[in-house]
């Protein structure tokens, strides 16, 4: 929906809450007018129900508004004596249509002074439990959200098995797009795998104020743009549609920023003409050709635990048992490799020939080598021909939603013949550190701004599944940065000195307290 649709739809919202409540206002002693003025009704509405006004700003968060409506119907039919169970479920079942009902066939008896307060545990257990939705969907949505490391992609950085915390606010929070949704879930109900939102309707894209721009070499997490499965992990070949905010949840490491020209040779990133320089935690993994002399034995499996290799891809030629393949090995495995009795030689693999499923699939390049691209940047102008169209026909029509037809050397967009195209929003380029185990930009190209859900800042917990008894939970992980300067360390030492502090405090605190009574 456009911005003029949804300030239609908010303007017959108001129309339809006026003809609704007009006789309550009344009833209450206010003004039939307020019941109709946008905002200002609301404040009314509060005040009638007895309800502290900040009320008012929750009515106008997505996904909130969806939890704060229920109660509003509610707190508004027990105003006015209506506080049997059956007025309660009318109240939620039909939507709130059931206070027309009242407002228009009922004698209004408002009630000025009730109670506010539970009458019994139930009813406490209920509100207390909406309350606490209320603020964890504020804080998933707005502020922090947890995530779980899927995939390799970003092996030795993150771990398969990493439990994160992902910042809203450092790249600004995105108000949710799609706006009739359960909260706190993506795009699946949990154990029952189904659908957990409508496409329809949906907001334009907004986003808050950021603390931060996204730098090169960030790690982000963003919802993937190519993403049209029906679920992260179903292989049926079943498909859906999703709205951005509901397409699968990916992390990967910013390599490319707007305005950047980035290439890729032999497997190394260059920007603007230059190698891209990797912070000191980011360890880039690439497959490796071992060969052995076939005479010395080797203890692979001292070997790999030593070197901490997670990718052995078994021998090239199973049946000489000469070269060993590795799939993810960092430069410095690699150089340690060199130096083991047995092994003669170690050899980076790079890619050769032309891949069609590099983007923009136009039979040229591989994963190791990719010709020089520019990154979009939002108010700038690219030439346009069949050269260049390749590179952005997906944002033409799909991120920037245009009517994009060509016919034989013309181009026309929305109608129009087009030469160049301005780009209406910023797009990065995102790729994994597991360079040859990893479905990244050189596969679909650009991520827009709208896809970029936050940054991932911290590690509260890393389960190893391979691990056995207390090793299953990578301990030195545990409470730690996903940034800094060095190499990560954990913090949880530090986390259960602070808590055995604060209980020990408690536990004096009562004492003192029941000493001096």
């Amino acid at each position: 929906m456009t911005l003029y649709l949804w300030f239609v739809f908010f303007l017959v919202m108001q129309l339809v809450h006026f003809l609704g409540t007009w006789k309550m206002y009344e009833a209450a002693g206010r003004k039939k007018w307020e019941a109709a003025i946008p905002v200002y009704n609301a404040i009314v509405l509060m005040k009638i129900i007895g309800r502290p006004t900040w009320w008012t700003i929750l009515l106008f968060i997505p996904i909130i508004n969806l939890i704060m409506f229920p109660v509003i119907w509610v707190e508004t039919l027990r105003s006015f004596g209506k506080n049997t169970t059956a007025d309660t479920l009318l109240g939620i079942f039909t939507c709130g249509l059931y206070i027309y009902y009242v407002n228009y066939t009922q004698k209004l008896e408002y009630v000025p002074n009730r109670s506010l307060h539970a009458q019994n545990k139930t009813a406490d257990t209920l509100s207390s439990l909406l309350f606490a939705i209320i603020v964890a969907t504020l804080v998933h949505t707005y502020i922090v959200q947890p995530y779980t490391i899927p995939t390799s992609s970003l092996e030795k950085s993150l771990l398969i098995g990493d439990f994160l915390f992902v910042s809203k606010v450092n790249y600004g929070p995105r108000v949710p797009m799609t706006t009739i949704a359960l909260p706190m879930v993506h795009d699946s109900i949990p154990f029952i795998k189904q659908k957990s939102y409508e496409k329809w309707p949906q907001l334009p894209y907004l986003r808050l104020p950021a603390i931060e721009k996204i730098q090169r070499t960030d790690i982000v997490v963003f919802n993937w743009p190519m993403d049209t499965v029906y679920q992260f992990f179903d292989k049926s070949g079943r498909h859906v549609d999703k709205p951005v905010d509901k397409k699968s949840n990916y992390v990967k490491r910013c390599v490319g920023v707007p305005g950047d020209s980035l290439s890729i040779k032999d497997g190394f990133v260059f920007i603007n003409g230059k190698q891209l320089a990797l912070p000191e935690r980011a360890k880039p993994q690439y497959s490796y050709e071992v060969a052995l002399d076939g005479k010395t034995p080797i203890d692979f499996e001292y070997l790999t635990r030593e070197l901490d290799i997670t990718d052995f891809a078994g021998y090239k030629n199973p049946a000489a048992r000469d070269t060993i393949i590795f799939s993810a090995l960092t430069e410095v495995s690699a150089e340690r490799l060199k130096n083991t009795p047995g092994i003669t030689a170690v050899t980076r693999m790079i890619s050769k020939g032309d891949d069609n499923s590099i983007f923009p699939h136009n039979g040229k390049g591989n994963m190791d080598n990719m010709g020089a691209l520019y990154i979009p940047e939002a108010g700038k102008t690219v030439a346009l021909n069949l050269q260049t169209l390749p590179y952005y026909k997906e944002i033409i029509r799909n991120y920037e939603a245009n009517d994009l037809k060509v016919n034989g050397s013309e181009i026309r967009i929305n109608g129009e013949i087009a030469k160049s195209y301005t780009f209406k929003q910023d797009y990065y380029w995102m790729m994994g550190d597991n360079r040859h185990n990893s479905e990244d930009s050189r596969y679909w190209g650009y991520v827009p701004e709208n896809h970029i859900v936050g940054k991932p800042v911290f590690i509260w917990m890393s389960w190893d599944t391979n691990g056995k008894g207390f090793n299953k939970i990578r301990w030195d992980r545990v409470f730690s940065t996903v940034d800094g300067e060095g190499q990560p360390q954990s913090y949880f030492k530090y986390f259960l000195i602070i808590l055995a502090l604060f209980f020990v405090g408690d536990y004096f605190w009562k004492k003192r307290k029941e000493n001096k009574a």
